[in-house]
């Protein structure tokens, strides 16, 4: 049996979800090949010979995979297809992009967000927000999964994969126009080991400036609750829940959020969770494992001086 994973990159470095799709193959079980698609990638390529139980690297590099066009890269993929009885990505926007045209061009059905592998055919993923485990079994020829990364832990890079070019191209009427990013010296949310997230509670944007202060004492990312993004306080970049980003830090520090389920299923699985908020009644204090009830303001910047 033959696992292929995609890898998760920005053609300058390897992301940390890749390290972790990997784990979930391993789980599977079979032989774990990785797929790079990008353009003058070598830092990328590597950085992927080296995690652990991987066989073969598989190397596309061209500029028509220089962005991840979901429609070039789902073409190679299915090339590729046949060769593998499992297809996975992280659950990330390139892999939700990406995974549901090759699952149907493959016609199969995908099964999205795996938490857990029971076996080679079953699976466990989150539904109603994460207040329920879904045990799924897919009688498919060939199964295609987007995984949640936040509930496995990377393999090591302890690995020496082999490197295997692939030549190939396909016709896209997909053109790439520009692309918007934002830039932080703070890590990246998705992987950071600590996590510092504000809500509604703070009442601006402005107030955000209070968290940056903590966050960076403890070298750590921002984030924020949906209530906080449409409120207009941070960019939806930020946003940590159901519809944004799906953390599992060793900190989580929820400041000002009163806890709505869409908010904790994107953080429920953090190491340690430490609230802080004025409501004693807010349903936050219910998951956290520590609890401050207090007002914000006074609090975080008193936190902060004694780091």
């Amino acid at each position: 049996m033959a696992i292929l994973v995609l890898a998760e990159h920005d053609n300058a470095s390897l992301k940390l979800d890749t390290a972790k799709v990997v784990a979930c193959a391993q789980a599977i079980g079979g032989d774990v090949d990785v797929l790079i698609a990008g353009d003058e990638c070598a830092a990328v390529v590597d950085a992927a010979k080296l995690l652990s139980g991987v066989r073969h690297v598989l190397v596309a590099q061209s500029a028509q995979y220089a962005n991840g066009f979901a429609d070039n890269v789902a073409q190679l993929i299915l090339d590729l297809a046949d060769d593998y009885e499992h297809i996975l990505a992280a659950a990330t926007s390139q892999g939700k992009d990406t995974l549901p045209r090759v699952s149907a061009l493959l016609d199969v059905a995908q099964l999205s967000e795996v938490v857990e592998v029971v076996s080679s055919d079953t699976f466990v993923r989150p539904i109603y927000a994460g207040n329920a485990l879904a045990t799924v079994q897919s009688h498919d020829a060939k199964k295609v999964l987007t995984v949640r990364t936040s509930a496995f832990d990377a393999v090591s890079n302890d690995g020496a994969a082999d490197v295997v070019i692939i030549d190939k191209v396909f016709d896209s009427v997909t053109q790439f126009v520009s692309q918007s990013l934002s830039k932080s010296e703070r890590p990246e949310l998705g992987a950071a080991s600590v996590v510092v997230s504000g809500g509604r509670g703070l009442g601006n944007g402005e107030n955000f400036a209070i968290l940056e202060k903590l966050a960076d004492k403890l070298g750590g990312a921002l984030g924020a609750s949906r209530a906080a993004v449409d409120a207009g306080f941070v960019s939806n970049d930020l946003q940590v829940g159901q519809t944004g980003k799906i953390v599992a830090p060793d900190l989580y520090i929820a400041v000002g959020i009163s806890g709505a389920i869409q908010h904790l299923a994107g953080m429920k699985d953090s190491k340690v969770i430490v609230a802080i908020n004025k409501d004693p009644e807010a349903p936050i204090f219910q998951i956290a494992d520590y609890g401050l009830e207090a007002d914000l303001f006074d609090a975080v910047p008193e936190l902060t001086d004694l780091l």
